[in-house]
C-alpha cells in the first residue's frame, strides 16, 4: 500500500507538472500583432519592452518595423503589413476617411516643440509674426503649431510656414541660420537646443496631445488577446523608462529606436504615463481643425475614434 501511495504521488506530481507546461505552451501560442513605430519618444516605450524582454514574459511575439515618414506607416497599414502603429489624431481622421477602419487605442507621450534659432530673439510665440517657420504641411506638426497660435490669439497666417516634409532637413536649416524657427518633434527638439538653439513653446505647456497608438478595427476583434498582453509589457516599460539610469537604455535608444547618434548627449525623454485613453477635448479640437482645413469633411466624435479595450480591461 505504501509503495502505491508513493507512486500515486509521484505520478501525480508529474501529471501537475505536464498540466503546468501545457500552460505555458498555451501561453505562448497568442497571435502575433506586427506595429509600426516611427523615430520619436512616443515609440521607445516599445523598444525597451522588445529589448528587455517583456513581450515575450506574457508569451507574445510582436513585430516591429521601423519607419522615417508617417507616409510610408500608413500605406503599410492600408497596405495590411501592419496591425497597428504609433501615430497622431491626424493620421486616424485620414485613415478613417480613406475607407481604412482603425481605432485609437491609447495615448501616447510624444513631445512637440516650437524651436528658435540660435540667433533669433524670439522668446514668445508672438515674437515670431511674419517671421519664417519651418513645419509639414497637413500633418500633426502643423496642426500643433496651428495650436501654438491659436493659443496666443494669433491666426494661422501670422507666420510665414515654410513647408519642409523632412524633420533632419527642418533640423539642419534651423541650425543654419535659415529659418527664424521650426516646430519639431522629440528627439529632434533637445538636439536643436542642445546645438544653441532655444524652445519658445511645448506642445506640453499648451495642453496638447495628438499623439496616439492605433490598430485597425478588425485586429482589435480578432487579436484581443494579443493587444492587451502588448499593453501589459508596454506599462513594464513604461516603469522601467521611468526608474531606470539613463545609461541603461540610452545606447538602446538610439540604436534600435531610430534616433540620430546626436540624441544619445541631447534626448530628453518625458515623464511617461502608462496606457490611458486620449481626452476627448485632443479629439475634437483635432477634428475641428481638419474640418476648417477641409481636410476632411466627416464630422467625428469621440466615439468614432476611440476603443475602449483598455478601459473595459481595468
Amino acid at each position: 500500500m505504501r509503495k502505491f501511495l508513493t507512486l500515486f504521488l509521484m505520478l501525480s506530481l508529474i501529471f501537475t507538472a505536464g498540466c503546468g507546461g501545457k500552460e505555458e505552451t498555451k501561453k505562448e501560442q497568442l497571435p502575433k500583432i506586427t506595429i509600426g513605430l516611427m523615430p520619436d519618444v512616443d515609440s521607445l516605450p516599445f523598444v525597451i519592452a522588445e529589448e528587455n524582454g517583456y513581450f515575450d514574459d506574457e508569451g507574445l511575439k510582436v513585430q516591429i518595423e521601423m519607419f522615417k515618414s508617417a507616409m510610408d506607416r500608413d500605406a503599410a497599414i492600408q497596405s495590411g503589413n501592419l496591425d497597428g502603429a504609433v501615430s497622431d489624431l491626424l493620421a486616424v481622421a485620414f485613415l478613417r476617411s480613406g475607407g481604412f477602419p482603425v481605432k485609437v487605442t491609447s495615448s501616447t507621450d510624444g513631445s512637440y516643440q516650437l524651436i528658435a534659432g540660435k540667433n533669433e530673439k524670439a522668446k514668445e510665440v508672438k515674437d515670431l509674426v511674419s517671421k519664417d517657420v519651418a513645419v509639414s504641411r497637413n500633418t500633426i506638426i502643423e496642426y500643433v503649431t496651428d495650436e501654438f497660435l491659436f493659443k496666443n490669439n494669433l491666426k494661422d497666417d501670422s507666420i510665414n510656414k515654410v513647408i519642409i516634409p523632412q524633420i533632419p532637413t527642418r533640423l539642419e536649416m534651423l541650425q543654419n541660420g535659415k529659418l527664424a524657427a521650426a516646430t519639431l518633434p522629440e528627439p529632434f527638439a533637445s538636439i536643436a537646443v542642445d546645438k544653441g538653439c532655444h524652445l519658445v513653446v511645448s506642445s506640453e505647456a499648451i495642453g496638447v496631445n495628438p499623439g496616439v497608438m492605433i490598430f485597425k478595427e478588425d485586429v482589435l476583434k480578432d487579436k484581443e488577446k494579443s493587444v492587451l498582453a502588448m499593453y501589459k509589457a508596454y506599462n513594464r516599460a513604461i516603469e522601467y523608462l521611468n526608474t531606470a539610469p539613463r545609461e541603461e537604455y540610452i545606447n538602446v535608444a538610439t540604436e534600435k529606436g531610430g534616433f540620430p547618434p546626436a540624441a544619445k548627449e541631447a534626448l530628453k525623454l518625458p515623464k511617461y504615463r502608462k496606457a490611458d485613453l486620449p481626452k476627448e477635448e485632443d479629439v475634437n479640437s483635432t477634428v475641428k481643425w481638419l474640418n476648417m482645413k477641409s481636410l476632411v469633411n466627416e464630422n467625428y466624435t469621440y466615439k468614432d475614434f476611440v476603443s475602449d479595450l483598455i478601459k473595459n480591461e481595468k
